[in-house]
Parts: structure tokens; sequence; C-alpha cells
């Protein structure tokens, strides 16, 4: 990251206005707002849009602080707020899609992206066709008449691939079609989406903005030519979030680039040892040659997180369930990015029912990490005492099968 976007982070969205004197934007509850006089009232109405006092589902200084920031820091015209990533990702493409079109999205998607598309969308007539996350320029031979948008998301879920965004930018904006790219695992800031050609970049915030693992949140951030009509949609749904969780935001984003950097550093370790391991067929790091798409991480992105896969040679599922429950330090849960550090288990029939055309063929059982601010030395130990408990299941099962 840059010594711009380390500032910016600090800076963004602390403008006087907002802060009134004091270091941080102070926390803002308010339903109601009231005017002195008609003059007041008719003001507030008219650039109720624009980050000014009129009804607390608009919004309040501190949701307008977080707002400045986010796009400050990803670039575009202006950032929605909602209360979690998947309501960021569904509304955001609510906004834009009716009955009749058609979407592209990247088969390697979040699972509850997936169940909208199916479980919504369908629904509502909108047709949907996933493509494999390395498709690149092949992206053309999917677009229909009807297109109306293409959902990336760099590095995928669960599998990691990194997709080439500017090359599926490109031909999107060939045929007028609006780029969507969920970018939550570069936090905004490890990867630059505007100068990508990306329309709405869309984040759990949930994850590293907050980095705490205590509050839920979702942004959009849009350029210019879709931010009115996504804020307006967006709104119209209901849309909001509470105060006190923009501010926890907005503490987040302080320190988010020495969070980032530290988890960057440890998972990087502990794939690179992983490696060495008898027991891993192959890592799925970006920042490692052996992660679908590594070409376009080190092309295309700044650094990295503590966000990674890695597949056994093997499926036996009670040695992975022998691995998984005796961790110290690894925990089982859902959503990342806070400071602990996570472990799930995928096995590979798993992918059977989430994924259409990049079911990646594993033989062995695939496991995500998130790797913490824990110490990395104490992190290896623990994995490695889990692959001990993995590998004397393994031999046991073996020895009864003789």
């Amino acid at each position: 990251m840059s010594q711009d976007k380390q500032t910016k982070l600090i800076t963004a969205g602390r403008d006087k206005k907002w802060t009134n004197g004091v270091v941080n934007p102070p926390v803002q509850r308010a339903s109601t707002v009231v005017f002195d006089t008609v003059a007041d009232k008719n003001y507030a109405t008219i650039n109720r849009a624009n980050k000014t006092l009129f009804y607390g589902r608009r919004g309040t200084t501190t949701h307008f602080a977080l707002q400045d920031a986010m796009t400050e820091i990803e670039g575009g015209a202006g950032c929605a707020l909602y209360p979690c990533g998947t309501a960021a990702i569904s509304n955001s493409i609510l906004a834009f899609v009716e009955t009749g079109d058609h979407i592209l999205m990247v088969d390697t998607c979040y699972e509850p992206t997936r169940d909208f598309c199916e479980k919504i969308l369908k629904k509502m007539g909108i047709e949907t066709t996933y493509y494999e996350p390395t498709i690149g320029a092949g992206i053309a031979d999917l677009i229909q008449p009807n297109t109306k948008l293409l959902f990336c998301e760099s590095p995928g879920s669960i599998t990691m691939e990194v997709q080439d965004i500017p090359t599926l930018s490109r031909i999107a904006h060939e045929n007028d079609i609006i780029v969507m790219l969920d970018n939550t695992w570069a936090a905004g800031v490890n990867f630059s989406p505007f100068e990508h050609g990306v329309d709405i970049s869309i984040q759990a915030a949930t994850k590293y903005i907050v980095g705490h693992s205590d509050v839920m949140l979702g942004t959009a951030v849009a350029c210019s030519e879709y931010w009115d009509q996504l804020r307006e949609q967006s709104y119209l749904m209901g849309q909001c979030i509470s105060p006190d969780d923009a501010y926890l935001g907005l503490r987040g984003l302080r320190t988010l680039d020495l969070r980032l950097k530290q988890h960057a550093e440890s998972s990087l370790k502990v794939a690179k040892w992983l490696q060495t391991r008898p027991e891993v067929d192959h890592v799925r790091h970006p920042a490692l040659e052996s992660c679908p798409g590594h070409e376009f991480f080190a092309r295309d992105f700044t650094g990295g997180n503590g966000l990674f896969s890695f597949v056994l040679k093997t499926s036996e599922p009670r040695a992975t369930t022998a691995l998984l429950d005796g961790m110290t330090h690894f925990s089982m849960g859902y959503s990342w990015g806070g400071f602990e550090s996570l472990i799930l288990a995928n096995e590979p029939k798993s992918f059977n029912s989430l994924r259409t055309v990049a079911n990646p063929g594993f033989e062995g059982t695939l496991i995500r990490l998130h790797i913490g601010l824990e110490n990395v030395d104490d992190l290896i130990a623990d994995l490695e005492a889990g692959l001990s408990r993995y590998n004397s299941m393994v031999l046991e099962k073996a020895a009864s099968e003789e």
C-alpha cells in the first residue's frame, strides 16, 4: 500500500463538519430531524441525498463520515451503507435489474450470493449464467442481448481463484454491461476497483473494515454514472445502518493498514510452511504460484491478507474431524477478517452443490484458514499438532482395513 493510502486510512471521513473539532466523528443517533424554519426544512428536503440532515434513514453525520471515508479510500462518486455484506450484494444487484434481464455471475461467488440468484432473482424472472472465474476474454461468448451486469469476486470464495478484472471489465463495457465486484478480500485498499474498470465495488465491511468480529456492515461504492441510481434504489428498499455500527466501521479503518500487513505476513509464512507438509496436495494462497490466477494477483494487487486455503491429498472425514476438534488457537466459525484465527473444512463433494462450471475436482479435503494476529509460530504449532492427529486417524483407518 502506498504512503498516500496509508494516510487516507487515518484522515478519511474526518472532515470538521463531521467531527466538530474532535478526533473521531461522534456517534449521532437520530430518527426525526427538526427544523427551525420552513426555509430550513425546504433546504434539507432538496438536499436530502447530499449528506444533509433530513431524516434518520437518510443518515446522520456519523454515516456521512463513513460514506466519505469509503468513497475516498476506494474511489468512485459515493458509498451506500447496508446492514451486512449480503445486503450490499443483493441490493446493489436489485438496483439495476428488472424482469427479463440476464446477469453473469462468477461461479466461485460467496454462497449467499448464489442463493440470492437462485431463490430471489429467479422468482423475479431474472436469469443467471455462472461463468468459470479464469474465463478471461472468453466471457464474450456468454453475453446475451439482455445481459445487464457482470458480477465478479476476486479472489473467489473458498477456492481463491484470482480474476482478470481489467479484461472482464473491458469486454463488459464494450457491451454496455455494468461491472460489480465483491472486493471484500482486498478490503478496498489492496485492489483499486475503479482503476481496473469496476463500476460498483462491494464489501462485507463486517470483515477487515470492522476487523474485530463484532459488527455486521456492508458497503457499496459506485462510479459517478451509477451512484445516483444505487443510492436512491437502496434508500427505497429501506437500507440503512445504525450510527453505532458506522462509528465502529470508521474506527476499524484507522488500523486497517497495520492489521492487513500483519495478517498478510503471517498467512504467507503459514502457507509456505504448509507447502512443505507431506499431507498437503497444494496451497491456494493468491501470493503463491500454486494459486489459480496468481499472475493477476501479482499484476493488480498491492498486498494480501490472512485468508487462504490448502488442499489435503486425501479425503478422510473422520481424520478431518480429529484435526478440527483439537485446535487450540484456531476456532471453527463462519466469516473472517477479525483478529482471531479461524479454520473450516470443505469435503470434495460439497462443491458439487456449490458450483456449476468451476468444480475444482479435488480428491482431498480443502481447509480454509483465516490467519489472525496471534503469534505465527503458535499458529504453525497448532496446525502441526492438528495434522499429527489427522495422520494418526488415517493410519488407524488403514490398519483396520488390512
